[in-house]
């Protein structure tokens, strides 16, 4: 599969990235989507695939890598290090001899707030030093594996390629990554307003290993549970542009696969603040309201830009949101957008 190229955000569809003439700059500009996580199907079973889900890409906001020459390689702005490590990776599994002469600016939100933007930026650092470099494309489960991505979900690697709504069928044991059930694009007017607690974070990394070491099995009855709400409910309301049955089957989605977690986070939700939002934006009247993967950002999901202008309004009036940053997203179709030119370098 390709990537969209600037100018084609609102496709349906990737498209492939034709390399342009070659004018000697060294120039490439990656923009992926960010991931919203509804939960997962099972963990815990041996006879089973692992893992899997349903997950949305949306944007703002947004993962920006730019690469441009420079005299050794060189890596500006937001998550450093885990660009640094995302690249060195990269390159010894392409079994490339040193990192390229390049600067790498890297514009991210912060990691860990339920957007998924490691595997997000860890894609776009491997596909724009490919590009860089004048190799060709690699689809995204490829690129997950260069940036050591796509241990659990593979929401967010499928989205990065394609965009859209992702159904992610889990992984069964020697798997690289969960098999590709559905993708379907969004309907463009709906909206999904972000509330992010301020100075919190998810679990990551080896406090995320051990929380699911410690969880029990899902149980067989709520995984069929999740999969009919998934087939029955949700993909047809996407595919009807139905906003408040969609978001009626993803509450209900989230929540019944948020209780599974109640181990490792005292209930469906996070933490008692987070319980709470999503209790009172369902009691103003939006239904489709939820925790994205371990949180701390709640989504709420509108059928139009005035609804979500409404929602806001009422957030940043009410005295019980005043600790929370609060933005609106749009859907992403296109999945990562490629723009640049690009002449291959010698290392």
């Amino acid at each position: 599969m390709g990537y969209a190229e600037f100018g084609h955000e609102n496709s349906m569809t990737p498209t492939s990235c034709a390399f342009p003439e070659r004018d000697g700059l060294n120039r490439v500009h990656v923009r992926a989507p960010s991931r919203l996580h509804f939960g997962m199907f099972s963990f815990g079973h041996s006879d089973e695939p692992r893992f899997g889900g349903v997950g949305v890409m949306i944007e703002p906001p947004n993962v920006e890598v730019k690469i441009t020459w420079a005299n050794e390689f060189i890596v500006d702005g937001a998550h450093a290090d885990r660009v640094r490590q995302f690249a060195a990776g990269a390159v010894r599994c392409w079994k490339l001899a040193s990192l390229p002469n390049c600067r790498l600016e890297v514009d991210a939100p912060p990691d860990h707030t339920g957007l998924g933007v490691g595997t997000q930026l860890g894609l776009a650092v491997a596909l724009g030093i490919r590009q860089y470099l004048g190799l060709p494309n690699l689809p995204a489960v490829e690129l997950a594996a260069s940036a050591g991505r796509g241990g659990r979900s593979s929401v967010g690697t499928y989205g990065f390629e394609l965009g859209g709504l992702i159904v992610d069928g889990g992984k069964r044991e020697g798997d690289r990554v969960g098999e590709l059930v559905c993708r379907l694009p969004l309907p463009e007017e709906w909206r999904f307003v972000l509330i992010r607690p301020q100075d919190e974070k998810g679990l990551a990394g080896e406090c995320e290993a051990r929380a699911f070491a410690e969880l029990p099995p899902v149980p067989r009855a709520i995984t069929q549970r999740l999969w009919e709400i998934t087939n029955v409910r949700m993909l047809p309301a996407v595919q009807t542009a139905d906003c408040a049955g969609f978001g009626d089957a993803v509450y209900e989605f989230g929540r019944l696969a948020g209780d599974c977690f109640a181990v490792a986070q005292g209930g469906p939700f996070a933490n008692p603040q987070i319980a709470k939002l999503v209790k009172n934006i369902r009691d103003y009247g939006v239904n489709g309201v939820g925790q994205s993967s371990w949180g701390p950002t709640v989504f709420a999901i509108v059928a139009n830009e005035a609804e979500a202008k409404q929602l806001v309004s009422w957030l940043q009036s009410t005295d019980n949101f005043d600790a929370v940053e609060i933005s609106v997203s749009l859907p992403n179709n296109s999945g990562a957008i490629i723009n640049g030119h690009f002449q291959p370098v010698v290392i």
